[in-house]
């Protein structure tokens, strides 16, 4: 889906056009905010010259040139998390008080940072105060994000507890991708610290939005130690779960241990009357099938009584 989206101020008011002509027609003080999604070349060729900016691609910046700076703009670019949990890459542009947002893909933090515009119109005077409001945005939901995985991860802890005695190696497949959950979650809550750090250095940014960046700051800090937790737990479970596994293993090679040795004399016995000695005084003897049955049963309750004693049954 291809979309165009200008936010500028009219009468005290926040508008959204969606063509380039309404460029001509208002201020360029009053643009706030242009939002393209998966536009044009032609459009971003455009809008380079109208606001004499580079609209580069997110794939094509090295990772070391994630946050440029000049004189008087500033460039970042960022890793939004999906639904899915792949990663899509957004570029920021600001420049004269105006925010051009770039990326391929429709994001719900967009969505809602739109809606915080037209319910509050006097917090998002500038395309900083945008920028801003997206990231706070973005950051509740890599908290919310966080927080579903943690459900998941408690579901399955009490999953291994209740089943204990069936546990398989689909619980270890969760364990597994939930692992990978909580790495993606890391870093991109990681990525975000580091444009916002390096956003706190910029000296033209808005002392007034100081505050609320050192905020999102914090909140980042907090969501590592929920990740480092999560991270934890999911060790945890791992550990438990390979107990489990090496318990069954154990009660079935016990169980293997203990059938050997019950029948191991009744064997010794047969095999002992199994000999084809000439001069075996058994063999001639009325009662010898049965007292070697006997033998062998009196054998085996007394190999069961010891282990009854040791309690290994």
């Amino acid at each position: 889906m291809s979309e165009l989206r200008i936010f500028y101020k009219e009468n005290d008011k926040i508008r959204i056009a969606r063509q380039l002509e309404i460029l001509k027609e208002i201020d360029k003080k009053d643009i706030i905010w242009i939002d393209l999604l998966d536009v044009k070349e032609e459009v971003e060729n455009e809008l380079e010259q109208f606001l004499k900016i580079y609209i580069e691609e997110m794939e094509e910046i090295e990772m070391s040139s994630r946050y440029i700076q000049t004189d008087d703009s500033i460039v970042a670019n960022s890793n939004f998390l999906l639904d899915n949990f792949k990663t899509e890459p957004v570029s920021f542009i600001l420049k004269n008080d105006i925010l051009v947002s770039v990326r391929d893909v429709d994001l719900q933090s967009f969505n809602d940072t739109v809606k915080k515009m037209f319910v509050n119109t006097r917090n998002f005077p500038t395309g900083y105060h945008v920028l801003v409001a997206l990231m706070e945005t973005r950051v509740e939901y890599d908290a919310d994000m966080i927080e579903d995985t943690t459900d998941q991860i408690t579901k399955l802890s009490e999953t291994i507890t209740k089943a204990s005695d069936q546990v398989d190696e689909d619980v270890l497949i969760q364990i597994k991708d939930l692992q990978e959950k909580v790495t993606i979650i890391r870093q991109n809550i990681m990525d975000k610290q580091r444009v916002i750090s390096n956003i706190l250095k910029c000296d033209f940014f808005p002392p007034e939005l100081q505050p609320r960046l050192t905020m999102i700051i914090k909140d980042i800090n907090s969501l590592f130690e929920y990740t480092k937790f999560g991270f934890d737990r999911l060790d945890y479970l791992q550990d438990t779960f390979l107990g489990l596994v090496n318990i069954e293993q154990n009660k079935i090679i016990k169980i293997f241990t203990v059938v050997s040795v019950i029948f191991l004399p009744p064997t010794l016995i047969a095999s002992m009357y199994g000999m084809n000695f000439a001069h075996m005084p058994e063999l001639e003897w009325q009662y010898g099938y049965p007292f070697s049955l006997g033998l062998m049963v009196l054998f085996t309750g007394f190999v069961l009584l010891i282990f009854k004693i040791k309690k290994w049954l």
